[in-house]
C-alpha cells in the first residue's frame, strides 16, 4: 500500500480544539443561499400603505415562512414599512413570531379545531379564526376560565368554498356569538378566489365582482352591527385591481415580497422584489461533443463545451421539472442549464461565457445587473404559480438577510 503523506501533529490549526476555539463556522454563502433583502420588504410595505390609504389597514401576510423569505426578517420589515398587522395560516408560526418579540395583532386564517390549539393562540395573544359556534364555545369558555376577554375574526365563504360559514348562515350565528359575554368578535372577512385570474382575462365572468356582492350583502344584514367589526377580504390581486375591495383593512402576501399578481399587470406602484437565489460554482469542466450531463443522459452536447457544476439541486426546492428550460445569470450574461437537475447540483453551458471560474457565484432568481429572472419566468417554463415557486426554497438554504 502506499504511503500515505504525514501530517505534521503540532500544527495547532489542523486540531478540532482550533477550530472551536477560533469558531470557524461555515460562511453560508459557501454552496448556495437565498438572499433577502430586507429594505426591498419595507419599501413595498410603505408603498402599498400609502395606496391602499390612512382610512385602511395593511396586514402583512408572513405565513409559510413569509413566502420563503423569513418570517421574522419580513415581519419586522413590514412594520417598519407601515403594516399594521400580520397574518399567518399556523398557530406555531404565530407563536414563533410572538417568540421573536413582536406585539402587533397577529391573525391565524387557518382554522384552529380543538380546544388545546384555541387555548394556546389565547396564551400566546394570537387571533383565532372561526367558521361556526363549536369554535366560538370553545373560545368562550376558555376566556371565561381565565377572566379575559378572547378576540376572534368570523370567516364567511363568499366563493372560495374552503373555510368560512355560508353567506345565509351569517346573521343567526352573529346573534348566537354576541350572547357568549366572553368572547370579543372583532372582525369579519371573506377570501376572493379567482381576483388574480379576473386580473388577466377578461373573457370569464369576473367573479370577483360576484363574491364582493355577496359580501356586502352579508354585511348589510348586519345593520348597525357591522359599524364594530372591522371588515377585509382583499388579497394582493384584490388591493390592486379595486379599491371597493378595501373596506377596513386588506390582507397583502405576494406584493409584499415585490410582485404582482399577474401577468401583464400594469401599475406604478414601485415594488422591489426582495430574493434571489444564488449558488456558486463547484467545478468547471471541458467535454467533447456528444458527451452525456447528468441522470438519463438526456442531455448531450452539441459540440466541445465547457460546464460549469453549480451546488443546488431540487432538494433546494428547484424543480426537476425545470430541467433544461431555465438560464441563470453571472455578471448580467445568462447561461443555460442543462441535463437533468438533480437533488444537489446542476449543470450550466458556459462554452459562450468560458471565463467563468470555480468560485464564482450564478444568480438563478433575482436580479443581476441588468438582467432579472422573476419567479414568473420559473412558472411560464414548469406550469405552476409564482406563490409556490418562492414556498419551495428549503430550509437548507440559508436565508442571508441584506
Amino acid at each position: 500500500m502506499p504511503s500515505m503523506s504525514k501530517i505534521d501533529k503540532s500544527d495547532k490549526s489542523l486540531t478540532f480544539d482550533a477550530i472551536n476555539e477560533n469558531k470557524l463556522n461555515p460562511d453560508p454563502r459557501s454552496r448556495a443561499w437565498v438572499e433577502i433583502d430586507s429594505k426591498a420588504i419595507e419599501n413595498n410595505s410603505r408603498v402599498l400603505k400609502k395606496f391602499i390609504g390612512k382610512d385602511c389597514f395593511l396586514m402583512a401576510v408572513v405565513k409559510a415562512d413569509a413566502y420563503g423569505h423569513g418570517a421574522e426578517t419580513v415581519a419586522k420589515s413590514a412594520l417598519n414599512g407601515g403594516a399594521d398587522s400580520l397574518g399567518v395560516a399556523t398557530l406555531e408560526e404565530g407563536i414563533e413570531l410572538r417568540n421573536a418579540g413582536l406585539k402587533c395583532q397577529i391573525l391565524i386564517l387557518g382554522n384552529l379545531i380543538n380546544k388545546e390549539e384555541l387555548y394556546s393562540a389565547f396564551c400566546w395573544d394570537l387571533i383565532p379564526t372561526i367558521s361556526g359556534i363549536r369554535e366560538a364555545i370553545i373560545c368562550n369558555n376558555i376566556a371565561e376560565n381565565n377572566h379575559k376577554k378572547f378576540v376572534i375574526h368570523l370567516k364567511v365563504d363568499t366563493g372560495m368554498t374552503r373555510l368560512g360559514c355560508s353567506c345565509n348562515e351569517v346573521k343567526e350565528l352573529i346573534d348566537k356569538i354576541d350572547y357568549l359575554e366572553n368572547i370579543s368578535l372583532k372582525g369579519i372577512y371573506s377570501h376572493l378566489a379567482i381576483a388574480d385570474k379576473d386580473l388577466e382575462n377578461t373573457n370569464i365572468p369576473n367573479f370577483t365582482k360576484i363574491q364582493l356582492t355577496r359580501f356586502e350583502k352579508v354585511l348589510e344584514s348586519l345593520g348597525a352591527r357591522k359599524r364594530l367589526l372591522c371588515k377585509h377580504l382583499a388579497n394582493s390581486a384584490g388591493t390592486l385591481s379595486d379599491s371597493r375591495l378595501h373596506f377596513d383593512m386588506v390582507r397583502v402576501g405576494l406584493s409584499l415580497y415585490g410582485y404582482f399578481p399577474a401577468n401583464n399587470f400594469e401599475s406604478d406602484l414601485r415594488l422591489i422584489p426582495a430574493l434571489k437565489v444564488k449558488a456558486r460554482v463547484t467545478l468547471v469542466r471541458e467535454v467533447e461533443k456528444g458527451t452525456g450531463v447528468g441522470y438519463g443522459h438526456f442531455f448531450k452536447t452539441q459540440r466541445k463545451s465547457k460546464l460549469a457544476v453549480v451546488a443546488i439541486g431540487y432538494a433546494d426546492g428547484v424543480s426537476r421539472n425545470l430541467s433544461g428550460k431555465i438560464s441563470a445569470s453571472i455578471g448580467g450574461f445568462l447561461v443555460p442549464q442543462v441535463g437533468a437537475i438533480a437533488m444537489d447540483q446542476m449543470v450550466f453551458d458556459i462554452t459562450d461565457k468560458p471565463d467563468i471560474k470555480t468560485g464564482q457565484v450564478l444568480t438563478l432568481l433575482g436580479t443581476d445587473g441588468e438582467v432579472f429572472i422573476s419567479p414568473q419566468n420559473w412558472c411560464d417554463l414548469s406550469g405552476t404559480i409564482p406563490w409556490e415557486v418562492l414556498c419551495s426554497f428549503r430550509n437548507r438554504l440559508p436565508r442571508v438577510v441584506t
